[in-house]
């Protein structure tokens, strides 16, 4: 149970992240293409990333969020809110 619990955590974690970049990338108007090429990631990446298919690494957190102009914690808003219902 605790294992399950924990599953579904981490997918909502990666599945809010997504949702926070695809946010900020939309906002100002720019494609996963133009995203990736700025952050020298793959557009695939970035589209999994945005879907919550993707566990991003430090590196890569801080090398989108150069790309965006903002700040890492900024890509990070109201993750720790995540709540697993039981």
């Amino acid at each position: 149970m605790i294992i399950m619990k924990n599953i579904l955590m981490e997918k909502e974690l990666l599945k809010s992240f997504g949702k926070n970049v695809k946010e900020i990338r939309l906002s100002q108007e720019i494609s996963q293409e133009e995203l990736a090429l700025k952050a020298e990631l793959d557009r695939t990446y970035i589209s999994g990333i945005e879907r919550g298919l993707r566990n991003v690494s430090l590196i890569n957190i801080f090398k989108i969020s150069k790309a965006l102009d903002v700040t890492a914690p900024e890509l990070l808003l109201d993750l720790e809110n995540i709540k697993i219902k039981e």
